[in-house]
């Protein structure tokens, strides 16, 4: 072969090298500019603001994966495109950590504020109410008619070992976990305030201090008395006085229900009522409620004051006093009252 032709030969090799190189750099070029558009579309997908006009309500059952869960996005009207949820997802490989439960989905909330409300499992929060003062079997009735909690508690608590204030929850949670929260909460105060207690209480129990501070509870609606009435019976236990609670006697009669009349005189008189306190010497036999924290803290650290005795004043508190002879003023003034009410 001449050298002319081996020179033509390797010019067009050249040629041809650099146009399949121009060629595959332009193909790389094209298909990164394509990506790089790709992305930048499917960013601003996900950050447009959602087609929800109003806050919407989405159930995601326990179990549910991306597809099951992008689909209903969609169906639900808070996502236009599920594939496009379901894409960012998987790209930024949160495919995993989306949470089931009940949620609220916010009016106009973007893709990306959605798949971030579902990974911090941001659900819907609903509260249950054990109002102080109730009873054990009260409290499981307040339990198991909530519509939104799931199971039913048929073994009633010990009483006085349930700790009433507002809990949350979410949709799916068991009323056995309420409860068992409630107990928890119970024993945890108890643990914290019996350590600080004052000296020489007419106790010796956590169980003790239970007992005397349902009764504290069921007494006085007024949360400021609570204090006032448990130093009232502390002072009764220091020296020996019976405690004379007509809750406990209603206690006795009906286990912590309403009684919806007045007290008798035979029930009064019933020495064989083991929750009979005006026959009972010291605590009855166990709690009558369950008390709040206030009640728990007032038995545990009652202010220092003289008072034996209180009556109701009619103003929906009460009168103390420390002598029987002042105690049956603030009585004569509580009948008058009665009387002109009728």
């Amino acid at each position: 072969m001449s050298e002319t032709k081996s020179k033509k030969k390797k010019g067009l090799l050249g040629r041809l090298l650099a146009w399949l190189l121009i060629l595959i750099v332009s193909g790389v070029i094209l298909a990164g500019a394509a990506l790089w558009l790709s992305w930048t579309w499917l960013q601003n997908e996900v950050a447009e603001p959602g087609p929800a006009a109003e806050e919407t309500v989405v159930l995601l059952p326990r179990g549910s994966g991306l597809i099951a869960i992008a689909n209903q996005l969609e169906a639900a009207g808070v996502v236009s495109d599920a594939r496009v949820f379901r894409i960012w997802v998987t790209i930024d490989g949160g495919d995993r950590e989306l949470q089931a439960g009940e949620y609220a989905i916010p009016a106009g909330a973007s893709m990306l504020d959605i798949y971030e409300q579902l990974r911090e499992g941001d659900t819907i929060q609903y509260l249950v109410t054990a109002p102080e003062g109730r009873t054990s079997a009260q409290i499981v009735r307040i339990l198991n008619a909530n519509p939104v909690l799931t199971g039913e508690i048929t073994d009633v608590p010990a009483e006085g070992t349930l700790l009433p204030e507002t809990y949350s929850f979410h949709r799916g949670d068991s009323r056995q976990d309420i409860l068992d929260r409630m107990r928890a909460d119970q024993q945890a105060l108890i643990d914290a305030l019996w350590p600080d207690r004052a000296d020489d209480l007419p106790f010796d129990t956590p169980e003790e201090a239970i007992i005397l501070a349902s009764i504290v509870e069921k007494e006085t609606g007024v949360a400021s008395e609570r204090p006032l009435v448990a130093s009232v019976f502390v002072n009764r236990l220091r020296r020996g006085i019976r405690l004379e609670s007509d809750p406990t006697i209603i206690y006795g009669i009906t286990g912590g229900e309403p009684l919806g009349r007045g007290i008798r005189r035979s029930e009064l008189d019933n020495a064989s009522n083991p929750y009979n306190t005006y026959f009972v010497d010291g605590l009855p036999p166990t709690p009558i409620a369950n008390p709040g924290r206030d009640a728990i803290a007032a038995v545990l650290n009652p202010p220092d004051t003289d008072y034996l005795f209180f009556v109701a004043d009619g103003t929906g508190g009460h009168a103390f006093a420390e002598t029987y002879r002042e105690h049956q003023r603030n009585v004569a003034n509580w009948r008058r009252v009665e009387r002109e009410r009728r």
